[in-house]
């Protein structure tokens, strides 16, 4: 993957450092804009602030045993004395921790407790995601407008429906075509199977509940190559379940594996690592955006890239930094913020309710490799109209597992004794937690700080983000509904519990710079574009509306995707 060689402004004429398209971000939906920019024949420049990571090269740990690691996999303390915050995060542990951000290389202020976890390299979060790909429901985008907790979606399915079919068939989405208009069927890969436990759980709970459906979850793993996956270099996932050390099979979607290298083969792309974004540049002449000022995080020196038209993929708290730093006299308050909106309705997902309990049975059972894939339950509360006491909705992921070592006896023998019932299977259990929509509100915001800064020079962002009484109301809701879902399905000794945990940890942190159709209550338009910059597109998760329901990146990547088809028009028009 070729990277820019010679960073030096001096040695780089203006001519040189021009593009037809600036992508800022390297991770799931700037990886997308930088491949649909490609395909579409325009030269394009990528923006990482991190450092380079190259697919099957730089994943260190991916083929190690646990015995093979320094601690067996387990973090030291001092490494998590370190790092309080990011250390909290799923799949953070001794054999990842190089794809994430330590607390101290970027500090940010927390006005209100936020776990911000982050990715800094080339493919970014893409590397350590979740993998989750369900699709939006119809009524996602229209629940917030309806039931009088959010603004108009300025686009429906119908419109991103054909752009989550494209992405889906590139990137390789396992799962089943269920016909459930809560969780729209795609264009699947044969799914993982249930094991036997959890098909057992799926007869049971299916059965009793007319609204309530255990399914095969919708993931992004390569099950079965087609021949485009093929021709991407990606092979089958081979259901190891280390995939966030970086998958040497490209059996997950990644940027590394998947759109950055497509795009590179287009011979379109140039990608420049360790260049921190400190703002847009807005030409007030031609009242467009004419580049981007970045400082390179080795020598500090600021340097400027110029394209017609600006992609703005940093994430979505980044994005909004990047955005509110992007001051001129047109826009003295950040890039195209006429409304006042930029950086305000910032949400998240509620992950807090969590349930497990124990299955009695099936001792002569157990199941074959490492399952990355859990079990989906789509959202069963407030569909078509409310019927409870809180607005929105929530799914759940749910499986079950059997463990390893007899626990009778087991704290009482050691030496000999010890292995051998370790090398028993032991009892079979079964969870579900809930993934929550939130409402995104006016004071759930961030800023920049207007005394602190980062060793860059740039304003730390400020979070001021908290859980309000509607989320309170639907955890209580799932602690209650998810106990007698496993209940139903044939669980003992079932646990509820808050996680406690402060926003953010889900990391699907959303909004900031939102779609709509008023400019007056919004920054983008139903193509991602800035109301107020015409040749400046945000398409990661600051744009949302709302948070929705199920998981967001493939709607990032969707969203994109269809970004790119408008801006490559409109460029070709001439209107950019």
């Amino acid at each position: 993957m070729k990277a820019i060689a010679d960073f030096s402004i001096h040695s780089k004429s203006k001519e040189s450092r021009t593009y037809d398209a600036i992508v800022i971000g390297s991770g799931i939906s700037g990886g997308w804009a930088a491949k649909e920019l490609c395909d579409k024949g325009l030269n394009t420049l990528v923006l990482e602030r991190g450092r380079d990571v190259k697919h099957n090269v730089d994943y260190p740990t991916a083929n190690l045993a646990s015995w093979e690691l320094p601690h067996r996999g387990q973090v030291p303390k001092k490494t998590t004395d370190d790092n309080p915050i990011i250390s909290l995060a799923a799949g953070y542990g001794e054999d990842t921790e190089h794809f994430f951000v330590k607390d101290s290389d970027h500090p940010y202020v927390q006005e209100k407790p936020f776990t911000w976890v982050r990715g800094y390299q080339v493919g970014g979060k893409s590397l350590i995601w979740g993998r989750a790909v369900p699709r939006w429901s119809p009524n996602e985008f229209a629940s917030p407008e309806r039931l009088g907790y959010g603004i108009n979606w300025p686009i429906r399915y119908e419109d991103v429906a054909p752009w989550y079919s494209h992405v889906e068939r590139f990137m390789g989405v396992c799962g089943n075509n269920d016909g459930l208009e809560v969780m729209p069927d795609g264009e699947f890969l044969p799914p993982f199977d249930f094991n036997c436990v959890e098909q057992d759980m799926k007869s049971r709970i299916n059965s009793k509940y007319p609204d309530r459906h255990m399914i095969q979850g919708r993931w992004a793993h390569v099950t079965k190559p087609t021949e485009l996956h093929a021709s991407q270099g990606r092979g089958v996932c081979q259901a190891r379940n280390k995939c966030m050390r970086g998958c040497p099979f490209g059996g997950y979607f990644s940027s590394n594996s998947c759109t950055l290298p497509w795009a590179q083969k287009t011979g379109k792309l140039e990608i420049r690592p360790f260049s921190v974004v400190h703002s847009i540049i807005y030409d007030d002449q031609k009242g467009k955006a004419s580049g981007v000022k970045i400082i390179d995080t080795n020598t500090k020196e600021e340097i400027e890239y110029f394209a017609k038209v600006i992609f703005v993929n940093a994430s979505a708290l980044n994005s909004t930094l990047v955005l509110l730093n992007s001051k001129s006299n047109r826009f003295p308050n950040g890039l195209g913020n006429d409304s006042g909106t930029l950086g305000k309705y910032v949400g998240f997902h509620n992950y807090r309710g969590t349930i497990n309990g124990s299955m009695e049975g099936y001792r002569d059972k157990y199941y074959f490799g490492f399952n990355p894939a859990e079990c989906m339950m789509p959202n069963f509360r407030n569909i078509k109209k409310q019927d409870t006491d809180f607005v929105g909705g929530y799914m759940s992921f749910m499986g079950a597992y059997r463990g390893r070592g007899n626990e009778k006896g087991l704290s009482e023998t050691f030496g000999r004794n010890f292995k051998e019932k370790m090398a028993e299977p032991g009892e079979w259990g079964a969870y579900i937690y809930m993934q929550g929509e939130t409402i995104l509100k006016e004071t759930n915001q961030v800023n920049l700080s207007e005394m602190e800064k980062d060793q860059w020079g740039i304003p730390l962002l400020v979070t001021s983000v908290s859980y309000d009484d509607n989320d309170e109301k639907m955890m209580k809701d799932f602690l209650v509904q998810g106990s007698e879902i496993l209940e139903t399905a044939g669980l003992k000794n079932i646990q509820a519990s808050d996680r406690g945990w402060a926003p953010g940890l889900d990391i699907h942190e959303m909004g900031g710079c939102r779609m709509g159709a008023d400019s007056k209550n919004s920054m983008l338009n139903q193509h991602n574009q800035l109301h107020h910059c015409k040749n400046v597109f945000v398409t990661d998760g600051a744009c949302m509306t709302s948070t929705g329901i199920q998981s967001p990146s493939i709607f990032y990547m969707a969203l994109t995707a269809r970004a790119v088809d408008f801006a490559a028009s409109e460029l070709q028009k001439g209107n950019l």
